[in-house]
């Protein structure tokens, strides 16, 4: 069953979805291919169901857009970056605990 909480992004959608947003937005840039993605990608689904109104769980697949993990200066994967209001405010390489995850999004 898809996580209608999640969203996926891509270049027509960013601005709206990401950048106009007022609120706590975490992304995960990910690939197919991509073993630890693969690990971490329940983990993404969870918190999207967890985490408050206000606050949006996205994901990017780095394959299908390219411009967008460069933007960000995503260098590995799975790489999960936080934005407030708009900007980037923190950023995780690797994977991490979900509590981690959680906790950001909520002190952001």
């Amino acid at each position: 069953m898809a996580n209608e909480k999640l969203i996926t992004l891509n270049k027509e959608n960013f601005n709206t979805e990401v950048l106009s947003f007022d609120g706590a937005v975490m992304i995960d840039f990910w690939a197919e291919w991509c073993g630890p993605c693969k690990g971490l990608a329940p983990t993404i689904d969870a918190i999207a169901l967890e985490l408050p109104i206000g606050m949006k769980v996205c994901k990017i697949n780095v394959d299908e857009n390219q411009a967008l993990a460069q933007e960000f200066r995503v260098m590995s994967i799975p790489t999960v970056v936080f934005f407030k209001n708009g900007e980037v405010v923190n950023r995780f390489v690797g994977v991490r605990d979900k509590k981690e995850y959680i906790d950001t999004m909520k002190n952001l």
